[in-house]
């Protein structure tokens, strides 16, 4: 079977951004694009009924929008649709099983907002066993205006402890398909006998970097020779992890960004995927691992 990347449909600006760069995505990859709305209110598919009292109109109307846009914007791309007759966050997970990918519109809420009027692609980037991409209206992928000159990098967070292969699979192959840079990203925490009464022992930050950087050339080493024609760089931000990988998502195109696939009934993102679902401004990739 042909890869699909899955995109949500709710009718919203997001939703709307969502398939544009899944959209662009897919061309990207030579990925098939699919477009699911799901409402459980939606009737048998087909309804003979006129479309003033047909309950499926507007759900119909939305999909084929977006797929007429993006059909306009991407005539060669392989695009199907479906309407999905089921809760949003299980219509998504269940497609996001099937899918290379699933792609969704993002609010960005702060953290109170966001416990209190949910979002459906949070739960679903904490959920599925594939990459989840959650993108906002108005970021740099749907925008034209001039950028700085690595704004398309690929940018993915590391913590160089434990499994990443997933992450960096993904990482490369999303530069590879855009042939542009990979940016890798650490962040770490100076320990408290780095500080002293001046400020920070530049003797102690300066070790810690280079000891770090060693690890992450050689967690890194193995892909670049897998992917010679995709140029790496690395980060290394003496400060919190999400500190600086929100820093370093400032100039990215992409945010790839890892979680633990959770086998308890409430699976959650990590301190960094968080922050990065939350702040970044452009599209994020939550990629599931061991």
């Amino acid at each position: 079977m042909e890869p699909v990347i899955t995109v949500g449909l709710d009718g919203s600006p997001e939703s709307l951004a969502a398939a544009r760069w899944a959209a662009d995505e897919a061309e990207y990859r030579g990925f098939t694009l699919r477009l699911l709305h799901a409402w459980p209110m939606l009737a048998p598919e087909p309804t003979r009924v006129p479309s003033e009292v047909d309950q499926n109109y507007w759900a119909r109307r939305l999909v084929h929008n977006a797929e007429a846009e993006l059909r306009k914007r991407h005539p060669g791309l392989a695009v199907v649709v479906g309407l999905v007759a089921d809760e949003a966050q299980d219509a998504l997970l269940h497609a996001a099983s099937e899918s290379a990918m699933t792609v969704l519109g993002s609010r960005g809420l702060e953290l109170v907002e966001s416990y209190f009027l949910g979002d459906i692609g949070m739960s679903v980037a904490a959920r599925s066993e594939r990459p989840v991409v959650l993108v906002r209206a108005g970021t740099r992928a749907q925008a034209q205006p001039a950028v700085p000159e690595r704004a398309n990098d690929v940018v993915v967070a590391l913590k160089l402890h434990g499994p990443c292969d997933d992450l960096l699979d993904f990482a490369f192959a999303a530069a590879a398909a855009r042939n542009v840079p990979v940016r890798a990203v650490h962040g770490h925490g100076l320990p408290v006998h780095a500080y002293v009464p001046w400020g920070v022992d530049h003797d102690v930050a300066d070790g810690i970097a280079q000891d770090a950087r060693k690890q992450l050339d050689q967690v890194l080493h193995p892909w670049r020779v897998k992917h010679p024609g995709v140029e790496v760089a690395d980060t290394i931000g003496l400060e919190s992890p999400a500190r600086a990988v929100l820093r370093a998502a400032d100039s990215a195109g992409v945010l790839v960004v890892g979680r633990r696939r959770h086998r308890l009934p409430a699976p959650r993102l990590g301190p960094v995927a968080q922050a990065a679902l939350h702040h970044a401004r452009c599209p994020v990739a939550v990629v599931p691992h061991d």
